[in-house]
């Protein structure tokens, strides 16, 4: 676990993070740079965003809940829900559509008449793990999905956009980095581990990130609250990998106890006594018996 007193600058891969440096309104010149990082090769532009609420409720009583890192709207209306999602879990890709009906479901209007006309919307996963199985190719870490007919493959519907960033797959180096895709990529993947700000990212919106994440212009109420969300950050990991490896144990003696029950059958047919098959494969005489 890192020592925070080691770091200078904040790990936007914290809650309390990555909501610093763009959950606020102080900050969403940062949130806007980011944003348009994403989008170097379309049209669009966002020049200012409005922050809503990120915390949404269903239709009716007992209904989930929903609670967004980041929720904002631009000034032509579209949504964008960006959150930071730290180890990957069962139904990862259900959840981000599930989270993407909550920005759709707001704009029908309560009071009146409704033609269903939606604006955009734009859910962005900043990814601290890599798709299972190969997915992606390596050397692919941005991903934008769409809904697309699959005859032809042309978009049939372009209002829902769906954006992954598998941040472990970016390995440029400080002299690689070119596009302003590359600087946001790199300083979010080494921000916490950085001790200056690198010549790379001189560019004025990258001098407010670093003054912004400097734990040392930290008031004590939100050094504590760096603190506590940097014990939960490293809390989940370790739970999420003891539950993987364990998982991996799990899995290696399933195969072992596999392996020894083929061998075992092989033996028994052969005519090897009970005793013999137990004390070669370590099966129990009566497991070797049902064989």
């Amino acid at each position: 676990m890192t020592d925070i007193r080691q770091e200078r600058y904040i790990n936007p891969y914290t809650d309390f993070g990555f909501k610093k440096l763009f959950g606020t309104e102080m900050n969403k010149d940062l949130l806007i740079s980011f944003l348009n990082a994403l989008f170097t090769d379309s049209d669009r532009e966002i020049v200012d965003v409005q922050y809503l609420n990120s915390e949404h409720l269903g239709d009716s009583y007992g209904d989930r809940r929903a609670v967004f890192d980041v929720y904002c709207k631009t000034v032509d209306g579209g949504r964008f829900i960006v959150e930071m999602q730290r180890a990957y879990q069962d139904y990862f890709k259900d959840r981000s559509l599930y989270y993407s009906t909550f920005a759709i479901r707001e704009q029908a209007p309560k009071d009146k008449n409704w033609n269903y006309q939606l604006e955009d919307v734009y859910t962005i996963g900043v990814l601290d793990f890599t798709f299972p199985d190969d997915e992606y190719p390596a050397d692919k870490y941005i991903h934008q999905v769409k809904l697309k007919d699959v005859d032809d493959n042309h978009v049939f519907y372009d209002k829902l956009t769906l954006i992954y960033i598998e941040m472990p797959k970016f390995n440029k180096t400080e002299d690689e980095l070119v596009t302003m895709t590359d600087k946001w990529m790199y300083a979010l993947r080494n921000l916490s581990r950085l001790l200056e700000r690198p010549k790379a990212l001189q560019d004025r919106v990258f001098k407010k990130l670093f003054e912004q994440a400097e734990i040392a212009r930290y008031n004590p109420e939100e050094r504590r609250e760096y603190v506590l969300s940097v014990k939960n950050y490293w809390d989940y990991y370790s739970t999420v990998k003891s539950a993987l490896n364990k998982g991996r144990a799990e899995g290696r003696a399933e195969g072992m106890k596999k392996a020894n029950v083929d061998n075992a059958r092989k033996m028994k047919a052969k005519g090897f006594s009970a005793s013999d098959i137990a004390e070669i494969t370590g099966l129990a005489t009566d497991e070797i018996a049902e064989l």
